[in-house]
């Protein structure tokens, strides 16, 4: 097979391409921008595009399909020239698809957790070595790529993104894999740029429901109301399950399972609600509950959630994805239950489209309540790049209602500031989207005065 990717920089893209190529067919791709890490790891493969840009030439009748990113424009020529000559043309999602039709298709959706539920899933089919292919949103401790297609595989877990997937293909890209068995972890509305509602953003999870396949199984988080309403309401026949929170103990700073008392070395309520979504998918892949949890203990959580950069002087510094209302809420929540003791200072990056929204920005009330200061950094020149109007430090304050709030654009007044404080007996949590104007994360949190 001879497959061209069309934007082949991206996450998911570039790992899709590297592992077609690792199952033997002939890919090439093109891109106008290729950031690190995708652009050593393609190399390393010796299918990094020789040259940036788009080249209509890279379009010929000898290919058998292309695979459009969403990074691509609807007029890019690469794509004119293949619809011109009749090409295939398929989103990431549809090929994906395309690839596991026969296979058994786990899919993991959720406004929140879903990179955590597929990650700890995968983590417990590794640790008794079966044979799965997958889909993730981050790269994992043990694991090469961020995607595996093979042919042997018997089942393929999925990461689910509500997004959609491609340029051309406005459906969202979770409703295109078909599940056998699928999981929402919850509902918060997001991606406003495409669903401008919260009820165009609800109708995506019912629409995914009812592509879940005939006789399928729906594992769904019972704490969540507005979810269980929309599981109720929905007629699709398949098979409901729901999860709650596993019985646990959090003793000096670490969280156990109980009733054996395995130490987990993950924390907060978001993470042992996924925990429970995990394990219900792993014991439909016939691994039992103990098997589970003899396994989970040894997870250390995907890249980028709650990651550990730093620890001294009761003072530990975290790195964390989270960017949407819901996200801030539960990893300060997660934080702050876990170290009653020690005082919190949280930090938030404002990258999104979603987020740069005013109309959007109101969600973010009381979400940083908890925090005993509460930090939120917009890059200035995020502003100028997404061409929205920038918000004043008063319309943050006013949004978020946090009082004490202070407000940053630039990311070198937010690093003196960090340097500054006192840390002693006091948790640092940095969360993001994006990279804080381009700090040096780890190499701050070295610097820090814990």
């Amino acid at each position: 097979m001879r497959i061209h990717f069309i934007a082949i920089g991206g996450s998911a893209m570039h790992n899709l391409a590297i592992a077609l190529h690792k199952k033997g067919f002939t890919v090439t791709g093109s891109d106008d921008a290729i950031f690190e890490p995708s652009g050593s790891r393609l190399a390393s493969h010796g299918i990094l595009p020789a040259a940036l840009g788009w080249h209509e030439n890279a379009i010929t009748p000898e290919l058998d399909a292309v695979i459009l990113g969403m990074h691509a424009l609807t007029d890019n020529p690469e794509l004119l020239k293949a619809q011109e000559l009749g090409i295939k043309i398929y989103s990431y999602p549809e090929y994906i698809y395309e690839q596991t039709k026969d296979k058994l298709r786990v899919v993991i959706g959720g406004s929140h957790g879903k990179t955590t539920i597929t990650s700890m899933i995968l983590h417990v089919l590794n640790y008794y070595q079966k044979d799965f292919d997958y889909l993730v949103g981050a790269q994992l401790e043990g694991f090469d790529t961020m995607v595996k297609v093979t042919d042997a595989a018997p089942v393929i877990i999925i990461e689910g993104d509500e997004y959609l997937a491609s340029p051309i293909d406005r459906r969202p890209k979770f409703h295109l894999y078909k599940a056998n068995i699928a999981v929402i972890s919850g509902v918060a509305w997001d991606h406003i740029n495409v669903f401008p509602t919260y009820e165009d953003y609800l109708k995506q999870f019912d629409l995914f429901i009812d592509t879940i396949q005939p006789q399928g199984k729906l594992i769904y988080c019972e704490a969540d109301n507005e979810l269980v309403r929309l599981v109720n309401q929905n007629d699709a026949p398949v098979k409901r399950t729901p999860y709650a929170m596993p019985n646990h103990e959090i003793i000096e700073g670490v969280t156990y399972l109980l009733p054996e008392k395995r130490p987990l070395k993950v924390f907060g309520d978001h993470n042992l609600m996924n925990l429970s979504a995990a394990k219900l998918v792993c014991r439909e892949l016939e691994i039992g509950e103990e098997a589970f949890n003899v396994a989970i203990t040894s997870f250390k959580g995907a890249s980028r959630r709650l990651e550990l950069l730093n620890s001294e002087n009761n003072s530990n510094i975290y790195k964390d994805f989270a960017h949407s209302p819901s996200k801030v809420t539960a990893t300060i929540e997660a934080v702050k239950s876990q170290f009653e003791e020690r005082k919190l200072v949280a930090c938030v990056e404002l990258h999104t489209f979603s987020s740069l929204n005013k109309k959007f920005l109101l969600q973010y009330q009381n979400s940083m309540i908890r925090a005993d200061i509460s930090l939120v950094y917009i890059d200035e020149k995020t502003f100028q790049q997404k061409k929205v109007v920038p918000f004043s430090e008063l319309d943050v304050q006013t949004a978020f209602q946090s009082p004490g709030l202070t407000f940053f654009s630039d990311a070198k007044k937010l690093e003196s500031y960090l340097k500054n404080l006192d840390l002693r007996n006091t948790n640092l949590l940095l969360m993001s989207s994006g990279n804080y104007g381009g700090i040096d994360l780890v190499k701050l949190a070295r610097e820090l005065n814990t």
